[in-house]
């Protein structure tokens, strides 16, 4: 119980520190609690989210030369675990994969999406690791031995992360990969910025629904009363940085309490919640070998959207 509220306490330390700061942050990391990462999902099926429906697009059209590239006895480390289809395609095609090892913040959506694999591939082990992946934690031994650890991280997720944070990320998982080990991620590319904004910016209001949730959740696991109505949701393309900037925008003046501390919210005043950066081919496969990766392959749509890449230790 104490580790809990130790955890807890710096939780809020960080909360504080983000929403003291003169442009006003929260870590994306707060918005996957269970309800948040059922919202994402629904994220992934709409019609304006084109990352989802272009990067399982890609790995069906060349799952066979990505499990080839990849090769046999491999152990999947997935950093993060979400609805598990790209991950099922991966694990079906890749030949005799030892374990699969699913990272994620939010354990008891981790343990839904375990159950779930494991039914689906009763002769991998299946070993769920509930962890802040944005920071090296212990790697359960699978009962067989890996011919190697393969990262896994779809979604171009690396992209809410400003480079410097990404390359740091990319560190964590060099180590997690270990001695012989891989990368396997999703990269969103660069295109016109109305495709990129509609992505963020859906017609029925479900990513809308997925920012203010983070606000639900710091009312009710951090003790704060956030009123969810006098913020709303926004998301601009930055085509300078190369990112779409998603924020809160207060809709008038109020006072917040979080850990026994005010905060002070102005009319119009944003926090920043998230960051979704795009590449060119080129901009990642620096930064990753800014973590010691060594690129390998490139698999991308006809229209370039997106890209998988995979890289080796």
């Amino acid at each position: 119980m104490n580790s809990v509220n130790s955890q807890r306490d710096e939780e809020i330390e960080e909360l504080l520190l983000g929403l003291n700061q003169a442009r006003k942050t929260i870590s994306p990391k707060y918005f996957y609690d269970e309800r948040g990462s059922l919202l994402f999902e629904r994220i992934c099926q709409l019609p304006e989210y084109y990352l989802t429906r272009t990067e399982l697009g890609i790995m069906r059209d060349y799952i066979g030369e990505i499990a080839t590239a990849i090769g046999p006895n491999a152990s999947v480390i997935e950093f993060g675990s979400g609805a598990g289809v790209k991950t099922r395609l991966l694990l079906d095609k890749l030949r005799r994969p030892v374990a699969y090892i699913p990272v994620d913040i939010s354990s008891a959506h981790l343990q839904d999406t375990a159950a779930a694999m494991q039914e689906d591939f009763p002769d991998i082990e299946i070993l769920p690791v509930t962890a802040d992946f944005t920071r090296p934690f212990p790697l359960p031994r699978p009962a067989t031995r890996p011919a190697r650890n393969l990262i896994y991280f779809p979604g171009s997720t690396i992209g809410n992360f400003e480079p410097e944070s990404a390359v740091e990320l990319l560190q964590v998982m060099y180590q997690e990969a270990g001695s012989g080990g891989a990368l396997l991620i999703g990269v969103d590319l660069k295109k016109e910025t109305h495709l990129i904004e509609k992505a963020y910016n859906d017609s029925e209001g479900v990513t809308a629904e997925f920012n203010l949730n983070v606000l639900r959740r710091l009312n009710r696991e951090y003790g704060a009363d956030f009123d969810l109505e006098a913020f709303q949701h926004q998301a601009i393309y930055n085509e300078s940085a190369g990112r779409i900037e998603i924020h809160l925008v207060g809709q008038r003046e109020q006072e917040v309490s979080l850990g026994g501390h005010r905060l002070v919210f102005a009319r119009g005043e944003k926090i920043l919640t998230e960051y979704c950066h795009k590449f060119s081919e080129e901009q990642f496969k620096a930064l990753a070998k800014q973590a010691g990766f060594h690129h390998r392959k490139t698999w991308s749509d006809s229209k370039r959207w997106f890209s998988i890449q995979l890289f080796d230790r």
